[in-house]
Protein backbone atom coordinates (compact mmCIF):
# COMPACT_ATOMS: atom_id res chain seq x y z
CA UNK A 1 0.00 0.00 0.00
CA UNK A 2 2.83 2.41 0.86
CA UNK A 3 4.37 1.80 -2.57
CA UNK A 4 1.01 2.53 -4.25
CA UNK A 5 0.58 5.82 -2.35
CA UNK A 6 4.12 6.84 -3.24
CA UNK A 7 3.42 6.17 -6.92
CA UNK A 8 0.17 8.19 -6.81
CA UNK A 9 1.91 11.14 -5.19
CA UNK A 10 4.54 11.00 -7.94
CA UNK A 11 1.84 11.16 -10.62
CA UNK A 12 0.10 14.09 -8.91
CA UNK A 13 3.39 15.96 -8.73
CA UNK A 14 4.04 15.44 -12.46
CA UNK A 15 0.62 16.54 -13.78
CA UNK A 16 0.94 20.29 -13.00
CA UNK A 17 4.34 20.33 -14.68
CA UNK A 18 2.92 18.84 -17.88
CA UNK A 19 -0.04 21.26 -17.92
CA UNK A 20 2.22 24.25 -17.40
CA UNK A 21 4.29 23.23 -20.40
CA UNK A 22 1.28 23.38 -22.69
CA UNK A 23 0.34 26.70 -24.36
CA UNK A 24 -2.18 28.69 -22.29
CA UNK A 25 -2.12 25.99 -19.63
CA UNK A 26 -3.59 23.45 -22.04
CA UNK A 27 -6.63 25.55 -23.01
CA UNK A 28 -7.95 24.83 -26.51
CA UNK A 29 -7.34 27.18 -29.42
CA UNK A 30 -9.97 29.88 -29.92
CA UNK A 31 -11.92 29.90 -33.18
CA UNK A 32 -11.93 33.32 -34.84
CA UNK A 33 -13.69 34.54 -37.99
CA UNK A 34 -12.34 37.64 -39.70
CA UNK A 35 -13.56 39.84 -42.56
CA UNK A 36 -11.77 42.48 -44.58
CA UNK A 37 -13.92 44.70 -46.80
CA UNK A 38 -13.43 47.87 -48.80
CA UNK A 39 -16.98 49.25 -48.50
CA UNK A 40 -16.62 52.17 -50.97
CA UNK A 41 -18.28 54.49 -48.37
CA UNK A 42 -21.34 52.23 -48.50
CA UNK A 43 -22.10 52.68 -52.21
CA UNK A 44 -22.66 49.51 -54.21
CA UNK A 45 -22.09 48.67 -57.85
CA UNK A 46 -25.75 49.56 -58.37
CA UNK A 47 -25.01 53.12 -57.24
CA UNK A 48 -27.14 52.70 -54.10
CA UNK A 49 -25.85 53.91 -50.73
CA UNK A 50 -26.90 51.18 -48.28
CA UNK A 51 -25.08 50.50 -45.01
CA UNK A 52 -27.76 48.07 -43.89
CA UNK A 53 -26.94 45.47 -46.52
CA UNK A 54 -23.28 45.63 -45.48
CA UNK A 55 -24.32 45.11 -41.86
CA UNK A 56 -26.45 42.11 -42.86
CA UNK A 57 -23.50 40.68 -44.81
CA UNK A 58 -21.28 41.02 -41.73
CA UNK A 59 -23.92 39.30 -39.60
CA UNK A 60 -24.28 36.46 -42.08
CA UNK A 61 -20.50 35.94 -42.16
CA UNK A 62 -20.47 35.60 -38.35
CA UNK A 63 -17.23 37.61 -38.35
CA UNK A 64 -15.77 38.35 -34.93
CA UNK A 65 -13.37 41.05 -36.12
CA UNK A 66 -13.72 43.17 -39.25
CA UNK A 67 -11.34 45.54 -41.03
CA UNK A 68 -13.16 48.09 -43.21
CA UNK A 69 -11.60 50.45 -45.72
CA UNK A 70 -12.99 53.59 -47.42
CA UNK A 71 -15.11 54.51 -44.43
CA UNK A 72 -16.65 58.01 -44.19
CA UNK A 73 -17.22 59.99 -41.02
CA UNK A 74 -19.34 63.11 -41.55
CA UNK A 75 -17.60 63.31 -44.94
CA UNK A 76 -20.16 64.87 -47.27
CA UNK A 77 -23.42 64.31 -49.12
CA UNK A 78 -22.11 61.14 -50.84
CA UNK A 79 -22.60 59.31 -47.53
CA UNK A 80 -25.30 61.61 -46.12
CA UNK A 81 -22.82 63.04 -43.59
CA UNK A 82 -23.18 59.86 -41.51
CA UNK A 83 -20.63 58.76 -38.91
CA UNK A 84 -20.29 55.36 -40.54
CA UNK A 85 -18.01 53.58 -38.02
CA UNK A 86 -20.29 54.59 -35.16
CA UNK A 87 -23.34 53.51 -37.18
CA UNK A 88 -21.90 50.04 -37.80
CA UNK A 89 -20.82 49.63 -34.17
CA UNK A 90 -24.29 50.52 -32.90
CA UNK A 91 -26.11 48.44 -35.51
CA UNK A 92 -23.94 45.36 -34.95
CA UNK A 93 -23.41 45.90 -31.21
CA UNK A 94 -19.64 45.79 -31.59
CA UNK A 95 -16.64 47.67 -30.26
CA UNK A 96 -14.94 49.89 -32.83
CA UNK A 97 -11.94 52.08 -33.55
CA UNK A 98 -11.57 54.54 -36.40
CA UNK A 99 -8.49 55.81 -38.25
CA UNK A 100 -8.97 59.12 -40.08
CA UNK A 101 -6.33 59.22 -42.80
CA UNK A 102 -8.00 62.30 -44.29
CA UNK A 103 -9.13 64.85 -41.72
CA UNK A 104 -10.68 68.06 -43.01
CA UNK A 105 -12.38 70.98 -41.27
CA UNK A 106 -16.19 71.09 -41.36
CA UNK A 107 -18.12 72.95 -44.01
CA UNK A 108 -19.74 75.08 -41.28
CA UNK A 109 -18.16 76.13 -37.97
CA UNK A 110 -19.20 73.95 -35.04
CA UNK A 111 -19.97 70.90 -37.14
CA UNK A 112 -17.92 67.66 -36.86
CA UNK A 113 -14.70 67.36 -38.82
CA UNK A 114 -14.92 65.59 -42.16
CA UNK A 115 -12.98 62.33 -42.07
CA UNK A 116 -12.21 59.37 -44.34
CA UNK A 117 -10.21 56.28 -43.53
CA UNK A 118 -10.38 52.78 -42.08
CA UNK A 119 -12.31 51.16 -39.24
CA UNK A 120 -12.02 48.10 -37.05
CA UNK A 121 -15.12 46.41 -35.63
CA UNK A 122 -14.83 43.74 -32.95
CA UNK A 123 -17.08 41.54 -30.85
CA UNK A 124 -14.29 41.54 -28.31
CA UNK A 125 -12.87 44.49 -26.35
CA UNK A 126 -10.30 46.67 -28.11
CA UNK A 127 -7.63 47.24 -25.49
CA UNK A 128 -5.34 49.55 -27.45
CA UNK A 129 -5.44 51.33 -30.81
CA UNK A 130 -3.04 53.40 -32.89
CA UNK A 131 -3.05 54.72 -36.45
CA UNK A 132 0.24 55.60 -38.13
CA UNK A 133 0.37 57.54 -41.40
CA UNK A 134 2.27 55.80 -44.20
CA UNK A 135 4.68 57.31 -46.78
CA UNK A 136 2.97 59.84 -49.04
CA UNK A 137 4.08 61.05 -52.48
CA UNK A 138 3.16 64.58 -53.65
CA UNK A 139 0.32 63.40 -55.90
CA UNK A 140 -0.90 60.65 -53.57
CA UNK A 141 -3.66 60.28 -51.00
CA UNK A 142 -2.71 59.83 -47.35
CA UNK A 143 -2.86 56.24 -46.19
CA UNK A 144 -2.35 54.71 -42.75
CA UNK A 145 -1.81 51.54 -40.74
CA UNK A 146 -4.38 51.08 -37.98
CA UNK A 147 -3.37 48.58 -35.29
CA UNK A 148 -5.65 47.34 -32.51
CA UNK A 149 -4.91 45.05 -29.59
CA UNK A 150 -7.94 42.85 -29.07
CA UNK A 151 -8.57 40.45 -26.20
CA UNK A 152 -10.18 37.28 -27.61
CA UNK A 153 -11.45 35.11 -24.77
CA UNK A 154 -8.33 35.71 -22.73
CA UNK A 155 -5.86 35.67 -25.64
CA UNK A 156 -4.19 38.72 -27.20
CA UNK A 157 -4.60 39.40 -30.90
CA UNK A 158 -2.86 42.18 -32.81
CA UNK A 159 -5.14 43.26 -35.65
CA UNK A 160 -3.79 45.59 -38.34
CA UNK A 161 -5.90 47.18 -41.07
CA UNK A 162 -4.63 49.19 -44.03
CA UNK A 163 -5.47 50.53 -47.49
CA UNK A 164 -2.41 51.06 -49.67
CA UNK A 165 -2.25 53.57 -52.50
CA UNK A 166 -3.88 52.69 -55.80
CA UNK A 167 -1.92 54.66 -58.40
CA UNK A 168 1.82 54.53 -57.70
CA UNK A 169 3.81 51.30 -57.47
CA UNK A 170 6.86 52.91 -55.88
CA UNK A 171 4.77 54.67 -53.24
CA UNK A 172 2.90 51.46 -52.49
CA UNK A 173 6.19 49.55 -52.10
CA UNK A 174 7.42 52.14 -49.59
CA UNK A 175 4.13 51.84 -47.73
CA UNK A 176 4.45 48.06 -47.57
CA UNK A 177 8.02 48.37 -46.28
CA UNK A 178 6.79 50.81 -43.62
CA UNK A 179 4.03 48.40 -42.59
CA UNK A 180 6.63 45.67 -42.01
CA UNK A 181 8.77 48.12 -40.04
CA UNK A 182 5.85 49.30 -37.90
CA UNK A 183 4.57 45.84 -37.07
CA UNK A 184 8.08 44.58 -36.37
CA UNK A 185 8.67 41.31 -34.61
CA UNK A 186 6.14 40.32 -32.00
CA UNK A 187 5.19 37.13 -30.20
CA UNK A 188 1.57 38.28 -30.21
CA UNK A 189 -0.43 36.59 -32.99
CA UNK A 190 -0.92 39.19 -35.72
CA UNK A 191 -3.42 39.62 -38.53
CA UNK A 192 -2.80 42.14 -41.29
CA UNK A 193 -5.83 42.77 -43.48
CA UNK A 194 -6.85 45.29 -46.09
CA UNK A 195 -7.12 46.53 -49.62
CA UNK A 196 -3.50 46.37 -50.76
CA UNK A 197 -4.20 47.51 -54.32
CA UNK A 198 -1.75 45.00 -55.80
CA UNK A 199 -1.85 41.36 -56.88
CA UNK A 200 0.09 38.56 -55.14
CA UNK A 201 3.11 38.60 -57.47
CA UNK A 202 3.78 42.35 -57.02
CA UNK A 203 6.97 43.36 -55.11
CA UNK A 204 4.94 45.20 -52.47
CA UNK A 205 2.87 42.11 -51.72
CA UNK A 206 5.96 39.91 -51.66
CA UNK A 207 7.45 42.36 -49.16
CA UNK A 208 4.53 41.56 -46.85
CA UNK A 209 4.29 37.83 -47.53
CA UNK A 210 7.99 37.45 -46.80
CA UNK A 211 6.96 38.15 -43.19
CA UNK A 212 3.31 37.08 -42.99
CA UNK A 213 1.53 34.08 -44.49
CA UNK A 214 -1.14 34.61 -47.15
CA UNK A 215 -4.32 33.03 -45.82
CA UNK A 216 -5.90 32.63 -49.25
CA UNK A 217 -2.91 30.73 -50.61
CA UNK A 218 -3.15 28.35 -47.66
CA UNK A 219 -6.88 27.60 -47.45
CA UNK A 220 -8.75 29.55 -50.13
CA UNK A 221 -10.47 27.76 -53.01
CA UNK A 222 -10.31 29.26 -56.49
CA UNK A 223 -8.68 32.55 -57.53
CA UNK A 224 -10.15 34.65 -54.71
CA UNK A 225 -10.74 37.66 -56.99
CA UNK A 226 -12.18 40.70 -55.21
CA UNK A 227 -12.31 43.52 -57.79
CA UNK A 228 -14.43 44.67 -59.62
CA UNK A 229 -17.35 43.21 -57.70
CA UNK A 230 -19.60 42.72 -60.72
CA UNK A 231 -16.97 40.77 -62.68
CA UNK A 232 -13.88 40.29 -60.50
CA UNK A 233 -10.57 39.61 -62.24
CA UNK A 234 -7.92 40.47 -59.60
CA UNK A 235 -7.12 39.57 -55.99
CA UNK A 236 -6.06 42.75 -54.21
CA UNK A 237 -7.76 42.30 -50.81
CA UNK A 238 -5.79 40.18 -48.35
CA UNK A 239 -5.70 38.56 -44.96
CA UNK A 240 -2.11 37.87 -43.88
CA UNK A 241 -1.17 36.27 -40.57
CA UNK A 242 1.73 35.42 -38.28
CA UNK A 243 2.44 32.36 -36.16
CA UNK A 244 -0.17 31.69 -33.52
CA UNK A 245 -2.99 31.81 -36.06
CA UNK A 246 -3.92 28.69 -37.99
CA UNK A 247 -6.27 29.33 -40.94
CA UNK A 248 -8.97 26.75 -41.57
CA UNK A 249 -10.99 28.21 -44.46
CA UNK A 250 -11.45 31.35 -46.55
CA UNK A 251 -14.13 32.60 -48.92
CA UNK A 252 -15.06 35.60 -51.05
CA UNK A 253 -18.82 36.20 -50.67
CA UNK A 254 -20.54 37.61 -53.75
CA UNK A 255 -22.40 40.87 -53.07
CA UNK A 256 -23.22 44.09 -54.93
CA UNK A 257 -22.80 46.20 -51.77
CA UNK A 258 -19.44 47.73 -52.85
CA UNK A 259 -17.11 47.82 -55.84
CA UNK A 260 -14.96 45.27 -53.94
CA UNK A 261 -15.89 41.83 -52.63
CA UNK A 262 -15.10 41.00 -49.00
CA UNK A 263 -12.73 38.26 -47.85
CA UNK A 264 -13.88 36.13 -44.91
CA UNK A 265 -11.51 33.69 -43.20
CA UNK A 266 -11.60 31.46 -40.15
CA UNK A 267 -8.66 30.81 -37.86
CA UNK A 268 -7.67 29.02 -34.70
CA UNK A 269 -6.02 31.52 -32.37
CA UNK A 270 -3.46 29.86 -30.12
Amino acid sequence: MRKLLTALVGVLMVVPTVAAAQPDGGRPARPLTVMTYNIHHGAGIDGVLDLERIAVLIEQSKADVIGLQEVDRHWDVRSNWVDQPAWFAQRLKMHYAYAANLDLPPVNPGEPRRQYGTAILSKYPIKDFKNTLLPLYPTGEQRGLAVAKIKVRGADLRFANTHLTSNNNAERLEQAQKVVELLGKSKTPTLLVGDLNATPEAPEIKTLTAVYDDTWTEVGVGPGYTIEAGNPTKRIDFQLHSDGLQPTKAAVPVTPASDHLPVVASFLLR
